[in-house]
């Protein structure tokens, strides 16, 4: 006989120490959940008080408050995040008591509530009348002996997840291969539900809420929306698993030597009365989006939920007329023909906050060219060194309010005041000057411009009684950025995305940078970094995510580049990057907040925790490298061979 259950799982789009609106919007979930006939409901990680706390953890107000809105059991935590943007050990301990539960008291408010003095809390799982359910939280999915395995081999049917993951491109591939390997080698249901939007934070929780069983999805969640609140339902077959599992000898032979869960026994059923007719859910096969679609949607969905929390009139965004600007511009679009395209299908709380964001209670946005255009200020600030090309790439953008400035006069006053006080004419080093000089040069045009110019345009330039949020980017894992310049933003979409990918991105959009190289035009156009953006990336990322100091970078090169460089090329480049890396690793200490897309980001303020101090000339490693590039010639020179003479006969 069927066992037919209905299960939903969630996306919601919470924000850390917002208890109103959190409990709001799980409160619509489960209305939601509850009217498409769902018996069990999950949502995502620390729903109750927004998963970006931080610190607030610490602080009796945060555990009161979520106290005064729980009303589920408590399930504790056995693995927790404490890598990369994760700081989970810093205000939690987990539990580490295997297959063990103890007595928790309630407080008071919930022993009111629940007519009960104390819960099991622990490792165990729950046994209801028709199927067993265990959970698992965020980080347990990822570890390399996930507790759903065990569980599984104990009998548990549905495993949960509650998950705080953020956005990171190309990741829900691993996020969906994770959970359909975990039920096709073990049988079983499996729901994932994740937190979405910003939660106050460089992160970007891209919701992908799902459920799978047997090895396939029963259900996709959006992985980028404006929805507040998502659920998925399922209705599905527990005797589908029963039946996949009995096939399988090797899990069955495993199942009989593992150590049971304690069951808290909860006297309650996931089914109904039996209805034969009752259809079930069939599979699907999951959509992925590409990365360039990904750059378009999820830095979009950020930018709102700035704007929208933090009741700005909108941004302002100098143009340079290359790749960063003009992605950041496209951003801002994607962003208005989502809201657009949210309006259209009756999302009112969108309606609600573009009203908000206007001042005018009546517009309704069709248009997203209209409404970037009410949004977004651009201006273009040229001097001497502009280009036509990027003079006329810059004003490309999208329907904009833009406003052009010529900086010449002021770069020119403060030249004459330094020649005043000095007596000296800096040059550029296209014409004789010092690289000091050189770099001074190209400070000078921006810092005092763009750094002063930008707030008091964005106070003025649109709705005088609310200021604007203007994102900026740089290549700051070289430190191509002007200290308290492109640093002084308040927020950067394009922070964390590749030079290549962002490339990709604005030739999917738009094609204006096919041709146009991108330069800051700041001094006469050059190369400036001494290496490309694909190199740029791959350092970065050897970096980073391989760990990999100057030697050992050389000698993965020295490999990966064999075809295209010689040893000693290989060791130049390394020694550049890693000169010119160490040289402004102090910038990334004033790095603008910026949206997290690559786990090889040099943002140092939560992410990259490296010195901002070094040797920049690396002695002992650079002469690790300089010996092997030796050697290395050494072992290509010709052998000479030793002659001697035949011997008398």
């Amino acid at each position: 006989m069927g066992r037919k259950v209905t299960v939903a799982t969630c996306a919601l789009n919470q924000w850390a120490l917002d208890f109103e609106g959190n409990l709001q919007r799980i409160l619509k979930s489960i209305e939601i959940a509850k009217n498409r006939g769902a018996r069990y409901r999950l949502g995502p990680e620390l729903e109750i008080c927004g998963y970006g706390c931080w610190d607030h953890y610490y602080e009796s107000d945060t555990l009161l408050h979520s106290l005064q809105v729980l009303a589920a059991l408590l399930v504790p935590k056995m693995a927790l995040a404490n890598e990369a943007n994760y700081r989970e050990l810093r205000w939690f301990t987990p539990w580490s008591r295997s297959r063990h539960t103890e007595e928790y008291f309630l407080p008071r408010m919930l022993q009111d509530l629940t007519q009960q003095e104390t819960v099991p809390f622990g490792d165990a799982v729950l046994a209801t009348q028709d199927t067993c359910i265990g959970s698992e939280i965020c980080e347990e999915l990822w570890t390399p002996h996930s507790p759903h395995v065990d569980m599984g081999l104990d009998g548990v049917e549905i495993i949960t997840n509650a998950s705080g993951s953020h956005h990171v491109l190309r990741k829900a591939h691993a996020r969906v291969d994770l959970v359909t390997m975990a039920t096709t080698k073990n049988g079983g249901i499996y729901l994932l539900a994740n937190q979405k939007g910003c939660d106050g934070d460089r992160l970007y929780y891209d919701g992908c809420a799902l459920i799978a069983m047997n090895g396939g999805i029963f259900a996709q969640g959006s992985q980028f929306s404006l929805d507040d609140v998502e659920v998925l339902t399922a209705t599905l077959d527990l005797e589908d698993v029963r039946s996949y599992r009995a096939e399988i000898s090797s899990r069955n032979l495993a199942a009989s030597r593992v150590s049971p869960y304690p069951r808290v026994k909860v006297d309650f059923a996931l089914s109904g009365h039996e209805d034969l007719l009752q259809p079930v859910s069939e599979p699907l096969e999951w959509r992925y989006h590409r990365p360039e679609e990904e750059i378009s949607l999820g830095p979009a969905c950020w930018l709102w939920d700035f704007l929208r929390r933090s009741h700005q009139a909108g941004f302002l965004l100098p143009l340079s007329g290359g790749v960063d600007s003009a992605a950041t511009a496209c951003l801002v679009y994607s962003m208005c023909y989502q809201v657009c395209e949210a309006v259209r299908d009756g999302n009112q709380e969108v309606l609600a906050d573009v009203q908000a964001l206007l001042s005018q209670n009546s517009y309704i946005p069709q248009d997203p060219r209209e409404l970037c255009g009410r949004l977004l200020t651009t201006c273009y600030m040229a001097s001497e060194n502009s280009s036509q090309e990027t003079w006329h790439t810059s004003t490309r953008a999208t329907c904009v309010h833009h406003i052009s400035l010529n900086m010449d006069p002021a770069v020119t006053a403060i030249l004459g005041i330094f020649r005043l006080v000095t007596g000296k004419s800096p040059l550029f080093a296209v014409h004789g000057g010092s690289s000091r000089e050189n770099l001074a040069l190209q400070n000078v045009q921006v810092t005092p411009l763009l750094g002063c110019c930008k707030p008091g345009w964005s106070q003025l330039s649109r709705l005088p009684s609310r200021g604007s949020l203007f994102p900026e980017v740089s290549s700051s894992l070289l430190g191509y950025l002007t200290k308290y310049d492109c640093s002084s933003a308040d927020l950067n979409p394009v922070g964390g995305i590749s030079k290549m990918d962002l490339r990709a991105f604005v030739q999917f959009c738009m094609e204006l940078c096919a041709t146009h190289r991108a330069t800051a035009d700041l001094c006469p156009l050059q190369e400036d970094m001494g290496m490309t953006y694909a190199e740029l990336s791959v350092f970065g990322r050897l970096r980073k995510i391989a760990k990999m100091g100057p030697y050992s970078m050389f000698c993965k090169l020295l490999n990966v580049w064999r075809d295209t460089c010689t040893p000693r090329q290989v060791a130049d480049k390394v020694k550049r990057f890693f000169s010119r890396y160490s040289m402004n690793r102090h910038k990334m200490t004033t790095l603008t907040p910026a949206y997290h897309a690559e786990n090889y980001s040099p943002d140092d303020n939560r992410f990259d925790l490296r010195p901002f101090l070094y040797n920049t000339r690396w002695p002992w490693q650079f002469r690790c490298i300089e010996d092997q590039v030796g050697a290395a010639a050494a072992s290509r020179e010709p052998r000479r061979q030793s002659f001697r003479a035949p011997s008398p006969a």
